[in-house]
C-alpha cells in the first residue's frame, strides 16, 4: 500500500512538475512585466487622479460662484414677491374701502335732501296760503273751490302714488338683489386673491432640469447598451471557446483514467514482475547455494569415504575377488542416526567387507605382505545374533542395506546397540543396568563391555549418503539451470515492463500536457467569461439603475407636467380672480349706485307724493272742517295766525337747515367723487406696477431654473468626479497598494522614443492577457516540487528495496515458523499420544494437521479414541473423558515446551475417582521439574499437594488467607 502511495505520489508530483515549470518561467517573464506596468498604472493613475482632483476644485469655485448667484436671485427674488405682495395688498386695499358705499350713500342723502327741500318749500306755500285764508264769505267760496282743487289734486296724487308701487317694488327686489350680490362677493371674496406663490416657476425650473436628465441618461444607456452588447457577443465567443476547451478537457479526463489504469497495471506488471525476478533470483541464489552445499557435501562424503578406504586398505585391496567395499560404502542410515550408527558400529567402519571366507583370509595375506594396517568383515563367518536391551531405540531398525547379504552382519555389529534419550549420565546408568548391550547417545557417546568413549570421530559419511549427495547436487544443477532460465525471462519480462511503463508515462505526460493545457485555457476562458460576466451584470445594474432613474425622473416630469397646468392655473385663476374681484367690485359698486339713485328716487318721490297726499288729505279735512265751523273759524282765526307764524319760522329754519346740509352733502359727494375718480387712477397704476413687477419676477425665476440646472449639472459631474477620484483612490490601494500622493508624485518610467505611457499599458496589458494567469509563487513551488520529487524517488527506491528485504525476511521467518511449528507439533503429538494412551489405557490418541502441506495456514485436529469406544467426534465424549483429553494435550505441550511452574484451575471437577488418579499421576510426575500450582476442591487433589492455601470470610466481613504445609500422601 505504501509502496503504491508513494508511486501515486510521484506521478501526481510528476504531473505537477510539467505545469508548475511553465509556470515558474512565465512568473520570471511575469516579474518585469507587472513591475513596469505597475510603475507605468501609478504614474497615468497619478496624472489621473491631479487632473481629477483640479477639476474638482474648479468645480467647487464653480459653484461657490453659483451659489452667489444663487443667492443674489433668491434675494432680488424675495424682494419681488414682498414688492408684488406689497402692490397686490395695495391693490386688494384699494378695492377693499367703503368709498362706494360711502358714495352711495351720500347721493341717496343728496336725494333726500332734495325731497325734503321740495316738501318744505311746499310747505312754506302752504303756510302762506293759510296765512291768508279768512273767514268770510269769498274766503268761504275759496274753501269750496279749494276743496274741489284738493280733491281733484288727491286724485292725482292717488294715481301717481298709484304709479310708483311698481318702482317700489322694482326697488325692492333692486336692493334684495343687491344685498344678494353684496353677500355673494363678501362670502366669495372674502379672504382676497391669494398671493403667488412661485411654484409654478419652480416646477417649470424642475421640469427643464429633468429634461436635461433624461436625455443623457438616455445617452448613457445607449451607450452602456452598446457595450453591452458588445461584451454579450464576447461572451459568447467565450462559451464556445471554453465548449471547445470543456471537450479537450472531457476528452483528456477520459483518456487520462485508461492511461492511468493502463500505467498502475504496467506498475503492478512491472512490480510483478520485479517481484518474479526478485523470487527467481532468490530461487536462482538458493539453488546454487543448495547445488554447491550438495556438490561440497558429496566432497566430503567422498573424501570422507577415500579416507575411511584409505584407512581400511580397500585400494589394496581392490584386485582381490569378492571385496564389496567398505562397511560405510554398503549401508544406509536414517538422517540423524550417523553418529549413533557410527558410534554403535565402532572398529566394524573401517573395515572392508568381503564376500566369502577365501577372499578374506587372501585379504588379509596381502595386507600382511605389504605391512598395512586394515580390518575385514568377511559376510560367511559365522556370528551370534545379539538381542536389544529393552530400554532406548534399537539403532539396528535404522540402518539398512541394499545386499540381503550384508544385513546379516549389520544384526551382529549393531543389533545390541541401542539409543536412549540423554546425556551420557544416563548413557552410564543404562550400561550399568545393561553390561552386555552397547549404549549410544543421540550425541555418538558409546558406552559398552569395551569401554566408555565420548563423541565419535567419524564424519557420518555413508556410500548412500554419497549417493544421495551426487542425486541432489544433480538435481539441484539441474534446479539451478531452470531458476537461470527463470531470471532470464524475468529479466526480459521486467524489461519489457519497463519499457511499456515508460511508453504509458510518457503518454500519460502528453495526455497531462493536454489536460493541463486545456484546464489552464479553460480557467483563462472561464475568468475572462467572469470578468465578461462581472461587467456585463455591472453594465446591467448601471442601464436599469438609468432606466429606473430615468422612470423616475419620466414619472416625475409625468407629474410635474400634470401638477404645472394646474399650478399655472391656479396662477392665471389667481389673476383672474383679482381681475374678477375688481369687475365684481366695480359691478357693485355701480349697480350699489343705480339701486341708491333708484332709492333716492322712489324715496323722494314716496316722500312728495305722501307729503303731498297728506298735506292735500289734511288740507281738503281741514277745508271741510272750515267749512263745516266757518262760524268757529273766526274765533280760531288768531290762534291760528299765531300758530302758522310758528309753523313758519319752523318751516324757515327747516328750510335754512336741510339747505345747508344739502349744500355740505353736495360738497362731501363731489369730494367723494372726486376721490372715486383718484382711487380709479391708482389702481389703474398698481395693476400697472404689479403687471410689471409679476413680469420680472417671472424673468428671475426663469434665471433661477436655469441656475438650478446648471448647478444640478455642475453636482452630478462633481459627484461623478468624486467617484472616479474614489475609484481612483480605491483602485491604487487595491491593485497598486500605495497611497494618492505617491501615486502623484510618481515619476514615468523610461520609455522608448515616440511610446506614449498608455499605449505602453495597453501593450503590457496585451503580453499579460497573452501569458494568462500566472503564479507569484511558482518558482518557489517548483523548487519545492522538484526536491519533493527527488525525495519521493528517494523514498520509493528505498520502499522497493525495504520491500524485496521484507520478502526475504517474510520468507526466512516462514521458513523458522514452519521449523518452529514443525518441531514444536512433532514433540506435542508425540508426547499427546502417549500421554492420551496413560490416561486412557488401551486408547488411541492423536493430533493432525488439517492441511500438511501449508503449515502456515493448516490446523490441528484432535482424534481421541479410548478404548472400547469408536467415536468420530470430541463432543460424543463424557466430560471426564473429554477433560482428560484436554489435560492430555495441556500436558503434551507442558513436555514439549517445559516451564518453571504451570497454574491450572479446576481442571479435574468432572473427573471421577479412576481418572482423578491418572490426573494425579501426571502431577507427580511433572512436579519433579516444575511447580504446579492448582485450583481445586477435589479433597484427593489436595491431600497430594505440599501446601494448602484458602480463602475464608471472617465475621466482620473481610476475609482472610490461611496457608498450612502438608506432605504429600497426607
Amino acid at each position: 500500500a505504501n509502496l503504491t502511495r508513494l508511486q501515486d505520489l510521484l506521478r501526481e508530483v510528476r504531473r505537477q512538475l510539467r505545469p508548475l515549470e511553465r509556470q515558474a518561467e512565465a512568473a520570471r517573464r511575469h516579474g518585469s512585466v507587472v513591475a513596469e506596468l505597475n510603475g507605468l498604472r501609478t504614474f497615468v493613475a497619478g496624472r489621473e487622479l491631479e487632473s481629477l482632483r483640479s477639476k474638482l476644485i474648479a468645480g467647487e469655485q464653480l459653484r461657490n460662484d453659483f451659489g452667489t448667484t444663487e443667492r443674489e436671485l433668491r434675494t432680488r427674488l424675495a424682494e419681488l414677491d414682498t414688492t408684488v405682495l406689497a402692490t397686490e395688498a395695495r391693490l386688494s386695499a384699494m378695492g377693499g374701502d367703503d368709498l362706494g358705499d360711502d358714495l352711495a350713500q351720500f347721493e341717496s342723502l343728496f336725494q333726500q335732501s332734495r325731497g325734503l327741500s321740495s316738501l318744505l318749500a311746499e310747505r312754506r306755500r302752504g303756510i302762506d296760503r293759510d296765512r291768508n285764508a279768512f273767514v268770510d264769505q269769498g274766503v268761504i267760496f275759496t274753501l269750496e273751490a279749494e276743496s274741489a282743487d284738493l280733491k281733484s289734486q288727491l286724485v292725482e296724487v292717488e294715481a301717481e302714488a298709484a304709479t310708483l308701487e311698481p318702482q317700489a317694488l322694482e326697488l325692492a327686489e333692486a336692493e334684495a338683489l343687491l344685498v344678494t350680490e353684496r353677500e355673494q362677493f363678501e362670502k366669495y371674496w372674502a379672504e382676497g386673491v391669494v398671493a403667488p406663490s412661485g411654484h409654478a416657476a419652480e416646477v417649470r425650473g424642475e421640469l427643464a432640469a429633468l429634461r436635461g436628465s433624461v436625455e443623457r441618461g438616455e445617452n448613457e444607456t445607449a451607450r452602456v447598451t452598446a457595450r453591452l452588447g458588445a461584451i454579450t457577443d464576447k461572451t459568447a465567443r467565450f462559451t464556445t471557446e471554453a465548449e471547445r476547451l470543456r471537450t479537450e478537457l472531457v476528452a483528456a479526463e477520459h483518456a487520462e483514467l485508461p492511461l492511468i489504469e493502463a500505467l498502475d497495471g504496467s506498475e503492478q506488471y512491472r512490480g510483478e514482475a520485479e517481484a518474479h525476478l526478485a523470487q527467481a533470483e532468490d530461487e536462482h541464489r538458493g539453488a546454487e547455494s543448495e547445488f554447491h552445499s550438495w556438490v561440497a557435501r558429496a566432497e566430503a562424503l567422498a573424501l570422507a569415504l577415500d579416507e575411511a578406504r584409505s584407512r581400511a586398505g580397500a585400494e589394496r585391496l581392490a584386485g582381490i575377488d569378492g571385496v564389496l567395499g567398505t562397511l560405510l560404502d554398503l549401508v544406509d542410515v536414517d538422517p540423524g542416526w550417523e553418529p549413533s550408527f557410527e558410534a554403535a558400529a565402532g572398529e566394524a567402519l573401517a573395515a572392508v567387507v568381503i564376500d566369502g571366507l577365501d577372499p578374506s583370509r587372501a585379504a588379509l595375506e596381502a595386507l600382511h605382505a605389504e605391512s598395512i594396517t586394515g580390518a575385514v568383515l568377511a559376510l560367511q563367518a559365522r556370528r551370534t545374533p545379539r538381542t536389544p536391551p529393552p530400554v532406548g531405540d534399537p539403532v539396528r531398525s535404522h540402518v539398512r542395506s541394499a545386499r540381503p547379504e550384508v544385513e546379516a552382519l549389520l544384526d551382529a555389529l549393531v543389533g545390541h546397540a541401542v539409543v536412549i534419550d540423554g546425556d551420557w549420565v544416563a548413557g552410564v546408568d543404562a550400561a550399568i543396568a545393561h553390561p552386555e548391550a552397547v549404549i549410544v547417545t543421540p550425541g555418538g557417546d558409546r558406552f559398552g563391555v569395551t569401554g566408555w568413549r565420548v563423541g565419535v570421530a567419524g564424519a557420518g559419511a555413508t556410500g548412500a549418503a554419497l549417493d544421495e549427495a551426487r542425486r541432489r547436487a544433480t538435481d539441484a544443477d539441474e534446479a539451478r539451470a531452470r531458476a537461470a532460465a527463470r531470471v532470464t525471462a524475468a529479466k526480459a519480462a521486467l524489461d519489457e515492463a519497463r519499457q511499456a511503463e515508460g511508453e504509458l508515462s510518457r503518454q500519460l505526460d502528453e495526455n497531462d500536457g493536454r489536460l493541463a493545457a486545456a484546464a489552464d485555457g479553460l480557467q483563462r476562458v472561464e475568468t475572462e467569461k467572469r470578468d465578461a460576466a462581472t461587467e456585463a451584470e455591472a453594465l446591467q445594474s448601471h442601464v436599469d439603475e438609468l432606466n429606473e432613474r430615468m422612470t423616475r425622473e419620466r414619472e416625475r416630469m409625468a407629474e410635474l407636467q400634470q401638477v404645472l397646468p394646474g399650478l399655472e392655473a391656479e396662477e392665471n385663476e389667481n389673476a383672474a380672480r383679482g381681475r374678477s374681484m375688481g369687475e365684481a367690485r366695480s359691478r357693485l359698486e355701480e349697480r350699489a349706485a343705480n339701486v341708491g339713485a333708484m332709492r333716492t328716487d322712489v324715496e323722494v318721490r314716496s316722500t312728495k307724493v305722501a307729503g303731498r297726499r297728506q298735506f292735500l288729505e289734511r288740507r281738503l279735512g281741514e277745508v271741510e272742517q272750515r267749512l263745516a265751523r266757518m262760524a268757529e273759524e273766526r274765533v280760531a282765526a288768531e290762534a291760528r295766525r299765531i300758530e302758522l307764524d310758528q309753523r313758519q319760522v319752523a318751516t324757515d329754519r327747516l328750510i335754512a337747515h336741510i339747505t345747508g346740509r344739502t349744500a355740505e352733502i353736495e360738497s362731501h359727494l363731489h369730494e367723494l367723487r372726486e376721490r372715486r375718480r383718484r382711487q380709479s387712477e391708482a389702481t389703474r397704476a398698481v395693476a400697472s406696477e404689479l403687471e410689471a413687477r409679476r413680469k420680472e419676477r417671472s424673468g428671475a425665476e426663469r434665471q433661477l431654473a436655469e441656475l438650478r440646472e446648471r448647478q444640478q449639472r455642475l453636482e452630478i459631474e462633481e459627484a461623478e468626479t468624486k467617484l472616479r477620484i474614489e475609484t481612483a483612490v480605491e483602485a491604487l490601494r487595491r491593485d497598486l497598494e500605495i497611497e494618492p500622493e505617491v501615486a502623484i508624485a510618481a515619476q514615468c518610467p523610461e520609455l522608448a522614443e515616440g511610446v506614449n505611457p498608455k499605449a505602453r499599458i495597453r501593450e503590457l496589458e496585451r503580453d499579460l492577457r497573452i501569458m494568462g494567469p500566472i503564479n507569484p509563487l511558482a518558482l518557489q513551488e517548483f523548487e519545492e516540487l522538484s526536491q519533493r520529487h527527488d525525495f519521493l524517488e528517494q523514498q520509493l527506491a528505498d520502499v522497493k528495496e525495504s520491500r524485496r528485504e521484507l520478502h526475504k525476511i517474510i520468507r526466512a521467518i516462514d521458513e523458522e515458523i514452519v521449523n518452529v511449528f514443525a518441531s514444536a507439533y512433532a514433540d506435542v503429538s508425540q508426547n499427546f499420544t502417549d500421554l492420551f494412551a496413560t490416561l486412557f489405557p488401551g486408547g488411541m490418541g492423536r493430533l493432525k494437521l488439517t492441511d500438511p502441506e501449508n503449515l502456515l495456514e493448516t490446523g490441528i485436529e484432535v482424534e481421541a479414541k479410548p478404548s472400547g469406544k469408536n467415536v468420530k467426534k470430541l463432543s460424543l465424549l463424557s466430560g471426564g473423558e473429554r477433560s482428560l483429553t484436554a489435560l492430555a494435550y495441556l500436558f503434551a505441550v507442558f513436555r514439549s515446551r517445559p516451564s518453571p511452574f504451570y497454574v491450572m484451575d479446576e481442571v479435574e471437577a468432572a473427573l471421577d475417582d479412576v481418572n482423578l488418579h491418572r490426573f494425579l499421576g501426571l502431577v507427580n510426575e511433572f512436579r519433579a521439574e516444575a511447580q504446579l500450582i492448582i485450583v481445586s476442591h477435589q479433597k484427593r487433589t489436595m491431600e497430594a499437594a505440599d501446601c494448602l492455601y484458602g480463602v475464608t470470610m471472617q465475621p466482620g466481613g473481610s476475609s482472610r488467607v490461611v496457608s498450612e504445609k502438608v506432605g504429600a500422601g497426607n
